[in-house]
């Protein structure tokens, strides 16, 4: 018989339940976790030995979405849930980061954690209770797991935090200006162990006090989760941590001066063959049964650690020769590509990153099929790191998990000076190409796109610049926070911390720990020296670029935007399309109207942008009585001439409004096809338009000297 457990409580403004025992009950560890409506499964399970040889952690973390969870079907041909979205790839490393170094160490057995949405409010947003729920499921398990870990949304309303807002106050959350915080938070109950934010230049303070109070909030998740494990927690798995100290000690004495010299090497290549050659002199130097050990990459790994870390908590001098703050030179070139739209070039000491703007229509706007409905984004940003960026020879294919959460970080970083679509109705997409990497080449993608978004004339609020820092944290409480890390400090360290910003304030953080978390002292510290950071890096971006170009690329398209009646929509696109079909052809423009009758009109030609204007508007208004237009004439009758005079208007002009005397007929002086000078006299009884030419000028077009219509 199965234990069905279920526990309870008031979280914020909702309940949040947690229970297990009667689905999927052989998993590991199965909890479903309920916030409001909205439902997550998880279910963890986990091999009982590691597979022979593994030196590393197989871990793996699924997040699914079912659209059946909000009533909902599919989109595309399949209808059925496929390749992962965004949404769900960037869920998964969220729940991923934080509970990936709290199993304990030496651990190598295969781990699978899978979180899928049942139920959706469409008010409380799934990734948050994936992430609780995931946890618990951990922490019944009997994995040997360190945790469990609590998890929250903090949005900044007026200057208050506010603990999970709900899923309609944080899309589109540059369009909202009340809202000027998208921040998530994981942590144990003594430490925070990841930060991931979306922020309209919020200050240093105001983001410590986000996480402080994100932290405070997580605090009776973890004691549910808690009351949880009491009841149902399976007997723990039997491991222990193995014991290779004697082995780390023959790897110490047969390479630790190679090793030392090899980082002592400041260029990148040159340092990353020495230390391969320091390995390969090191496992030449073992017995057969030292090699087959499980453990060598372990203390091998160790090994690398202890020279890096040590050498510069003791000495504040880093394998580059760097201090602790001091940033890498920066190189910087704007507009280098001569046909893209926009174009920048990012080099930050071995780091580069190529990053191309290009500016489309209202047709190019992403439209995403998500769980809560359905909605549009007009900026894109896309990340690509291929092998050679970091002189390896790999398979090139479509963007991974790592591509997508660098891409989206970037994003997030970016937003918040982008210009309301109002104002810019362009649709703006950003690709950041990693053509050499060595250390955050996420924060590359930061400041390269802020400059080319200004030389495609994009007209940001402020320019953003990003930099990332590392923490190495002894066992006795020294510790050294390092700006702007190498790849080796972010591979060997204790921290990643990327901020992004403005001069005014922060627009993106997000922060992953390596060890059981850090303290709020050493988060303020690690603050204050990206914002000292990022400073000198705006800076250095200045100096090439210091605001968005006035005038477009020539090959880019120009926008014009016009407002119609929504009653004359239809007129506009006619049936099946045909008039706004015909538009196109003629103008050699794009046309967009949408429901609300906001026409936007695109083509790098300013004069198909003028022409296919002209046609709407003939289109939509109506003609001035009084005013003058060229016509020309359709029809002659016995009693007049029907000049068309305003787009498809037409309207008569009575054989005495021809000329200033008596005529037989109209075509003694009209002939059909003929261009005329027209006055818009007015409209008759029968609303039909009366026109004069004799009142105007044939010649210029302008009011005769003498009026006789009267």
């Amino acid at each position: 018989m199965f234990n069905e457990v279920k526990k309870s409580m008031q979280w914020g403004e909702e309940t949040l339940t947690l229970e297990t025992g009667k689905v999927a009950r052989q998993a590991d560890g199965s909890v479903i976790a309920t916030l409001g409506e909205t439902s997550v499964m998880a279910n963890v399970t986990f091999a009982r030995k590691p597979k022979p040889g593994q030196d590393f952690f197989p871990l793996t973390v699924h997040y699914q979405e079912k659209y059946y969870a909000a009533g909902k079907v599919p989109g595309g041909f399949f209808k059925r849930e496929a390749r992962p979205t965004e949404k769900e790839t960037l869920t998964a490393r969220l729940i991923d980061r934080p509970i990936r170094p709290l199993f304990v160490p030496g651990f190598k057995h295969e781990v699978l954690v899978m979180c899928t949405v049942l139920s959706h409010d469409l008010v409380n947003d799934p990734d948050m209770v994936a992430m609780i729920a995931a946890s618990a499921a951990l922490t019944i398990s009997g994995v040997p797991f360190r945790g469990p870990i609590g998890a929250c949304r903090v949005g900044f309303v007026d200057g208050d935090y506010v603990l999970n807002p709900e899923v309609q106050d944080m899309d589109q959350l540059r369009l909202n200006p009340e809202q000027r915080l998208d921040l998530v938070v994981a942590g144990t109950k003594d430490a925070v162990m990841m930060v991931e934010s979306e922020a309209y230049e919020l200050t240093e303070d105001e983001m410590l006090g986000a996480v402080t109070f994100a932290h405070e909030q997580i605090q009776p998740v973890i004691d549910l989760i808690i009351d949880l494990a009491e009841d149902a927690a399976k007997e723990p798995f039997d491991f222990q941590a193995p014991d290779y100290s004697e082995l780390f000690e023959v790897v110490k004495a047969a390479g630790e001066a190679d090793m030392r010299a090899a980082f002592a090497i400041t260029d990148k290549q040159e340092r990353t063959s020495a230390i391969s050659a320091a390995r390969t002199k090191i496992t030449e130097s073992l017995t057969e049964e030292q090699l087959e050990d499980a453990n060598l990459g372990s203390a091998l790994k160790k090994l690398e650690s202890s020279i890096l870390r040590g050498d510069v908590v003791k000495t504040g001098k880093r394998i580059d020769g760097r201090d602790t703050t001091t940033v890498r030179p920066i190189n910087v070139e704007a507009g280098l590509l001569p046909r893209t739209h926009g174009s920048a070039l990012f080099t930050r000491g071995e780091t580069q990153g190529l990053v191309v703007t290009t500016l489309g229509t209202g047709e190019d706007e992403q439209i995403i099929d998500a769980l809560h409905g359905n909605f549009r984004s007009n900026f894109l940003l896309h990340y690509n790191f291929p092998p050679y960026s970091v002189g390896e020879v790999g398979r090139v294919m479509g963007p991974g998990r790592r591509e997508i959460g660098h891409g989206k970080l970037a994003w997030r970083a970016l937003q918040a000076v982008l210009p309301a679509p109002t104002d810019f109705p362009y649709t703006i997409r950003v690709v950041s190409e990693i053509t050499e990497s060595n250390g955050s080449s996420s924060m590359a993608s930061v400041c390269g796109g802020s400059l080319s978004m200004m030389d495609a004339g994009v007209p940001l609020k402020a320019a953003v610049a990003g930099v990332a820092m590392g923490l190495i944290l002894e066992e006795d409480g020294s510790y050294a926070v390092l700006t702007d890390i190498l790849g080796d400090e972010d591979h060997l360290g204790d921290m990643d911390f990327k901020v992004a910003g403005t001069e005014n304030g922060i627009t993106s953080l997000q922060m992953d720990i390596k060890i059981a978390g850090i303290t709020p002292e050493i988060m303020k510290q690690a603050l204050a020296q990206a914002k000292d950071g990022r400073m000198h890096i705006l800076g250095e971006m200045g100096k090439a670029l210091s605001a968005g170009r006035q005038e477009f690329s020539a090959h880019a398209p120009r926008i014009e935007t016009m407002q119609v009646p929504t009653d004359k929509i239809r007129e506009v696109i006619g049936s099946g399309g045909k008039v706004i079909r015909e538009i196109v052809e003629t103008s050699g423009a794009k046309v967009d109207i949408n429901d609300d009758g906001i026409v936007k009109i695109a083509s790098p030609n300013a004069e198909s942008i003028k022409k296919a204007y002209d046609m709407i508007y003939s289109i939509v208004a109506e003609p001035e009585e009084g005013k003058i237009y060229k016509g020309k004439v359709v029809k002659i009758v016995d009693f007049g001439a029907f000049v068309n005079f305003f787009g498809k208007r037409d309207g008569l002009v009575h054989v005495s409004q021809i000329e200033n005397r008596r005529l037989n007929h109209p075509s003694d002086v009209l002939k059909e096809g003929q261009e005329v000078w027209v006055k818009l006299l007015g409209f008759d009884d029968r609303g039909k338009v009366k026109l004069s030419m004799k009142v105007v000028d044939q010649e210029t077009g302008e009011m005769a000297k003498k009026d006789d219509d009267a």
